[in-house]
């Protein structure tokens, strides 16, 4: 399976002009990549604004992401401000490769320290989605804090776990050994993808996407810069390793 890892710096609140860089920078890379993969609240930056830029599922981002998957038969998880009947909510969206929407993953642990939870309403479902055999499990940035949420999806025995984030530079040691460590306790791929520059609350953000196996083995990090990250991997290494190590059949949920 080959993963694009799209790192690049949205347009702070402004829905067109991220999509217009978003299309540039796809139309200027050659794109083998089976999937697609972009950053937390994609088109707008991490606003607070939710009732302002949340968008029902005929709106601006659904539609162009929705258009993208189809036009080059990819499957793409994409970060958007969703309103649903009035509840909004900081999503992750996979659009199959024929553009429909296959499965919407509503983050569960808003961030408290910027009052996230007032804008945004929690989700409180786990989101598995398949691509054929391939079990993907769905989490966004602060998520990536509390691994009880991640033993959840390791107990469904899933193949890759995805996390798309804002997480800024001054954190940036948390966000990589976080994901590493999701990697070794539950045995499987895990992919993070975090935007790089700057945002008008003079945040920073240095993206090291990454790639870790299910040994916890950096397969890719990039730092600083803004461009789709293709990466391959092989996903027997998870039965394989589970095999090898039998260390989820000893979990005792006390």
């Amino acid at each position: 399976m080959k993963l694009g890892l799209v790192q690049f710096s949205p347009v702070w609140e402004n829905k067109e002009k991220s999509i217009e860089k978003i299309t540039k920078l796809i139309n200027a890379s050659s794109i083998e990549a089976d999937i697609l993969i972009f950053p937390e609240m994609t088109l707008t930056g991490f606003t607070m604004k939710s009732s302002k830029y949340a968008e029902a599922t005929d709106d601006i981002g659904f539609r162009y992401f929705s258009g993208l998957a189809k036009s080059l038969k990819k499957e793409i998880f994409a970060g958007l401000l969703e309103n649903n009947n009035g509840s909004f909510f900081n999503s992750l969206v996979h659009f199959n490769s024929n553009g429909s929407v296959k499965n919407i993953y509503r983050k569960i642990h808003p961030f408290s320290l910027v009052d996230e939870e007032k804008y945004f309403a929690a989700g409180n479902n786990i989101v598995i989605s398949n691509i054929g055999n391939i079990k993907i499990g769905l989490t966004i940035c602060y998520d990536l804090r509390f691994p009880e949420l991640y033993r959840l999806y390791a107990k469904e025995k899933i193949d890759l776990i995805i996390n798309i984030a804002n997480w800024p530079s001054k954190r940036i040691e948390h966000w990589k050994h976080l994901l590493k460590a999701r990697a070794i306790e539950n045995q499987c791929f895990i992919v993070g993808v975090n935007r790089v520059g700057i945002d008008e609350n003079r945040n920073k953000y240095n993206g090291c996407s990454a790639v870790f196996n299910p040994m916890g083995n950096e397969i890719v990090l990039v730092e600083n810069e803004e461009r789709i990250i293709q990466v391959e991997i092989n996903i027997d290494e998870v039965k394989e390793t589970r095999s090898k190590f039998g260390f989820l059949d000893d979990i005792k949920l006390i």
